[in-house]
């Protein structure tokens, strides 16, 4: 059971909070992860994560602030930087829609999904029907890094030394039009014709991180098939101190293995490592308001192998609560976070929401994340 305890205000920088055609970015938050006395979040139209640090409220709240800002190109070969965006001004964004921590490193995915564009209200309905048949590819998109984060000051770093071990910047081998996961999953037998397929179509969609080990865990928001949602298991080696490469270890060798699990027909949006358990925050696959929902697949961390798991081998913790009414269509649950004190006694989840409603903001730059406790 899992019952709501309490919020914590996330206070962006006020110039760091603005995007492009007067978007903010703490209104979009996609991912969230804890590090130590640390917040780390994204929103997913940019190129950066940004570190917030707790810091004592004079109400009582619970508040991260201190907003910093880390350009992921000053630490990882993004296929397309900021300086070849194609008119100088429009960047690229990684779409990044998982975060973890393990070992020393800030483990990093992006969505991987084609993108369809939106109408504009603003626009006739014949440019509008027109825009919807446009579909594009962006190459940061296709991103799994990891940046080791420096111990003692929570800075991202190239290089670091910890523990008589160098830890390095890497990633895997990705290109403008995808990379080695997509096309190891080309020949695939359930995915390959969703990777054609734009994300918010049912198509191929990563939307959750958890890395334990060199084991590392992906959740796909989409496909989901016939009402199955799908969860990728890699293991990656070093191929060279900035380069990472996928390990054969599933069926015939194919460098994954699949996990099929019934999350009541919804696709994944974030996954969390919790002892040997993963934690799945499951909405739907389409662009549709709720419902939300959190399980736990016990063992999830430790498959023997590919696995078909029905829904009574898994534990519905509880529903997460989604924008209604007048908040339609916003109050996303996007990430999620185990979240303690300082980062010690996690028995709690953490939970940040795209499109944050107005409830939600404090401020011009402050928002409201929502903290659950497990018990």
């Amino acid at each position: 059971m899992m019952t709501s305890t309490s919020g914590v205000l996330l206070e962006f920088d006020s110039q760091l909070n603005q995007l492009s055609k007067g978007k903010k970015l703490h209104d979009g938050l996609s991912v969230v992860v804890q590090i130590g006395p640390t917040l780390w979040v994204a929103n997913d139209e940019t190129v950066s994560v940004e570190r917030l640090s707790r810091q004592e409220g004079t109400d009582g709240t619970d508040k991260y602030g201190e907003h910093k800002q880390f350009a992921l190109h000053d630490y990882l070969q993004l296929p397309v930087p900021p300086s070849d965006s194609k008119d100088g001004k429009k960047i690229e964004e990684a779409d990044i829609e998982g975060l973890d921590y393990n070992n020393g490193y800030l483990w990093l995915v992006g969505s991987h999904s084609l993108k369809r564009s939106k109408p504009d209200p603003e626009d006739s309905s014949a440019k509008s029907i027109k825009r919807l048949a446009k579909v594009s590819r962006d190459g940061n998109r296709f991103l799994l890094a990891r940046i080791p984060v420096a111990e003692e000051t929570y800075t991202l770093e190239k290089v670091v030394e910890q523990n008589g071990k160098q830890l390095t910047a890497a990633q895997l081998h990705g290109t403008q039009t995808g990379n080695a996961l997509t096309t190891a999953l080309a020949e695939d037998e359930h995915l390959q014709s969703f990777l054609a397929i734009p994300g918010k179509d049912n198509g191929f969609d990563i939307e959750g991180l958890a890395v334990l080990g060199s084991r590392i865990f992906l959740g796909l928001r989409g496909p989901v098939l016939r009402g199955w949602a799908v969860i990728l298991e890699l293991e990656v080696e070093e191929e060279s101190p900035s380069s990472l490469k996928l390990r054969p270890i599933g069926t015939g060798g194919r460098p994954y293995r699949k996990h099929f699990l019934d999350l009541n027909g919804l696709g994944i949006r974030a996954l969390c490592v919790q002892e040997a358990d993963l934690l799945i925050l499951a909405g739907p696959t389409m662009n549709l308001d709720g419902p939300v929902m959190l399980f736990r697949w016990s063992g999830g961390t430790q498959p023997s192998g590919e696995s078909l798991v029905d829904g009574d081998a898994l534990d519905t913790i509880m529903n997460i609560p989604f924008g209604q009414g007048q908040e339609q269509r916003q109050d996303h649950a996007e990430g999620m976070t185990l979240f303690g004190p300082n980062g010690s006694d996690t028995r709690s989840i953490l939970v940040v929401y795209d499109s944050a409603s107005a409830s939600r903001q404090v401020g011009t730059s402050g928002v409201k994340a929502d903290v659950f406790a497990l018990i």
